[in-house]
């Protein structure tokens, strides 16, 4: 009986481990499978109690069972891909110039600031978040980069980590998707659609499993044909809705969803309290 006991421990351990170490593949089946529930978006990754963009903050996503941690790509003066919202490092790491003036090697210097204090936090690189999200967290790549040889770059390191499948290339301009296409087909593309007419135009370029919408031209007709096709709906409650939010639980989070009750992708400065809250509705797994 001793020895069967510790056969069983050792295969449920094992079970247990593998399942801890690849949640993302209910995090994918849910996004592409099961359009009823709402994803969760960390905007700037977790960003409450660490710097954002921070590795840090994605980690703290990664424990705050979020389903999607958005992040911003830009590149050093060398060509280094990084992640960091802003052209200029001065609000996050209190230094002047942009990105593109320092080396990497430069910016490791920089601790990054929260709250207006260094912190141990560095300037992270696009590949070592790809390496700490890999089987842990689909990640949403705000590409803000300049020009062909950057994103070719983005889109060859998330192929050499295998991550197609988990990785969202966010684009502002729906025609890039072609050239984006073309380098990987493989690759799962949110355009932003900025009219009604963006959506029709989207929508004759194929498949997309995600559209990033706005409120100015949100109708519940459109959207709900969209929904019904198996594309996602994102939407923000960056704002407006996250300062109402901040004031009185539960009110920001309300009004999100009466605006656009057919959205299934959310993003938000408070990823941990939106997902307790669509987990309280039944809205989420």
């Amino acid at each position: 009986m001793k020895r069967i006991f510790l056969v069983v421990s050792v295969i449920t351990s094992l079970s247990a481990t593998a399942q801890k170490a690849q949640p993302v593949a209910a995090i994918i089946d849910e996004f592409y499978h099961h359009p009823e529930h709402i994803m969760v978006t960390a905007h700037r990754a977790a960003h409450t109690k660490y710097p954002e963009n921070s590795l840090a903050a994605i980690r703290e996503a990664i424990e705050q069972g979020i389903d999607i941690v958005e992040i911003d790509v830009r590149e050093t003066k060398d060509h280094v891909l990084i992640i960091m919202h802003d052209e200029k490092i001065t609000r996050t790491t209190g230094k002047p110039g942009k990105t593109t003036d320092y080396t990497y090697q430069e910016l490791l210097q920089f601790p990054l600031l929260f709250n207006g204090q260094p912190t141990k936090e560095k300037i992270p690189t696009f590949e070592q978040v790809l390496q700490l999200t890999k089987g842990k967290i689909m990640v949403d790549v705000d590409f803000k980069a300049d020009g062909d040889e950057a994103a070719k770059q983005t889109v060859d390191m998330i192929a050499k980590h295998k991550m197609e499948q988990q990785v969202l290339f966010f684009i502002y301009e729906h025609p890039y998707a072609t050239q984006l296409l073309q380098w990987n087909p493989k690759l799962q593309v949110m355009p932003r659609a900025h009219s009604i007419a963006e959506i029709h135009e989207i929508e004759k370029m194929g498949k997309f499993p995600v559209i990033h919408i706005d409120d100015d031209f949100y109708t519940d007709s459109t959207m709900q044909r969209v929904a019904g096709s198996g594309t996602r709906i994102w939407i923000n409650t960056l704002g407006d809705y996250d300062k109402m939010e901040a004031k009185q639980a539960d009110s920001g989070f309300d009004q999100r969803l009466k605006d656009a009750k057919y959205a299934n992708a959310i993003q938000t400065d408070f990823p941990e309290k939106l997902l307790a809250y669509l987990r309280k509705k039944g809205l989420h797994k």
